[in-house]
């Protein structure tokens, strides 16, 4: 089984998510009441969806994470799971997005649909460098 598997198992158990086909109809999503927080693609590659808020204010740690994949514009951010850090750091970003959107909630309650599946190139990372 693969890490990313194992957190949306994880994930499954959080009493504000629930499981389901992601709307980019690649993979499984989970959402919480106010949309879709997170798409797993892949074995590895997860989509998480941060307001923009959360993006501003945590933008330096994401864009220095190997592990993590920003586009401009996008409240998307694409997290490649290799080890157990990348795992701790997609278990953070989904506490912190659940807390985003409680507090930022979009004007319909709905996510944006697009999501990052196809606008990013996730290069695989040499463990003993990444983890």
């Amino acid at each position: 089984m693969t890490l990313a598997k194992r957190v949306m198992e994880q994930l499954e158990d959080w009493p504000d998510l629930s499981a389901g086909p992601a709307s980019c109809g690649a993979g499984r999503a989970l959402r919480s009441l106010h949309g879709e927080i997170v798409h797993f693609h892949s074995g590895r590659d997860v989509d998480l969806h941060l307001t923009a808020h959360a993006i501003q204010r945590f933008h330096d740690d994401l864009q220095a994470s190997t592990a993590v994949r920003l586009i401009p514009g996008s409240r998307w951010v694409t997290i490649h799971v290799d080890c157990r850090a990348d795992v701790d750091l997609l278990l953070s970003l989904v506490s912190v997005a659940l807390k985003a959107h409680q507090s930022e909630p979009t004007a319909d309650g709905t996510l944006p649909v697009e999501c990052n599946f196809r606008r990013v190139t996730v290069v695989s990372r040499d463990r003993a460098e990444a983890c």
